[in-house]
């Protein structure tokens, strides 16, 4: 494989989004460590391989059925632009797709039979489903509201409860809690991303969130959402679920501040797509507060 196809998968893979899938796993497993498992650092790169392989496979199938919907299409700024570029073929992508999903479910279903834990199949099947039928029809539920509630329920409850229960071998109300705020938080980054293709997206049918609500609306819940987010956190520390330490989200405030004035001073919202490093700049950050809560409980 040469350079430029490397580039193209690295394109299609969209790096910068990964950080949802580490900070719900790390949370998970040192909420699991505290609670007295052992580290198992194997096993956590195994729980990271299986998440890895979903989130990618979701990314490459959003492309792949945005496409044929016509989703991606015209002045569109969604997905990573790696078909419409003719980077990637519709063929190499197929293939990638079947081989990671076919990958990613025979490596769940290998360890669930190895470590006779049957009972994680529904957090299994819920991720995959989700992965495939965002976009893929004639569910395609991100295409009607629903893309950031399964976004956050899959990065928050169940990555965060799932790494716990598989590291630990039993479930946690402390992990269930803790994993709210970070589910937000990633709903936030799906919701702010659906922004900049308002137009766009509403005239193909795709009926998200912020289409529906129209921007002044969406720019209110936008405030609403991470103003949730900071009295959870601070919530879960008064709780003594997390330590002082999570305080730390706190330094993220001024961040939040400085997008708050940026939108509403742009007056086409597709040049929010390049002020979105600021909200995944805060849910990392913000994450990385949240795992100091823990470690340090």
């Amino acid at each position: 494989m040469n350079r430029d196809k490397l580039r193209a998968w690295w394109q299609a893979s969209r790096p910068p989004f990964y950080i949802a899938t580490f900070v719900p796993l790390t949370a998970g497993w040192m909420l699991a460590v505290r609670a007295g498992a052992p580290l198992q650092v194997g096993l956590f790169l195994l729980v990271n391989l299986y998440c890895v392989m979903i989130h990618l496979a979701t990314n490459l199938a959003n492309d792949y059925f945005d496409h044929y919907q016509g989703a991606d299409a015209g002045r569109s700024i969604g997905g990573s632009r790696v078909i419409q570029e003719e980077k990637i073929s519709i063929g190499e992508l197929r293939a990638a797709l079947l081989t990671l999903y076919l990958g990613g479910f025979f490596l769940a279903v290998g360890y669930m039979t190895a470590a006779r834990m049957w009972i994680l199949s529904p957090f299994v099947a819920l991720s995959i489903f989700s992965s495939v039928f965002y976009s893929a029809p004639p569910i395609r539920y991100g295409y009607h509201a629903l893309g950031e509630l399964f976004g956050g329920v899959i990065m928050g409850p169940v990555m965060v409860l799932g790494t716990y229960w598989i590291m630990r071998g039993s479930p946690s109300w402390e992990a269930l809690l803790v994993s709210i705020p970070i589910g937000i938080m990633v709903a936030g980054i799906l919701y702010y991303q659906s922004m900049p293709d308002m137009e766009t997206d509403e005239a193909v049918g795709k009926r998200t969130v912020t289409v529906r609500l129209g921007r002044r609306a969406s720019y209110a819940v936008l405030i609403l959402q991470w103003a949730v987010v900071y009295l959870l956190i601070l919530g879960l520390v008064a709780g003594g679920i997390l330590s002082p330490a999570a305080l730390a989200c706190l330094l993220t405030l001024p961040i939040l501040v400085r997008l708050l004035r940026i939108i509403p001073a742009v007056r086409q919202w597709q040049r929010l797509n390049e002020h979105g490093h600021y909200i995944r700049k805060m849910y990392l950050l913000n994450g990385v507060a949240i795992v100091l809560g823990i470690v340090t409980g």
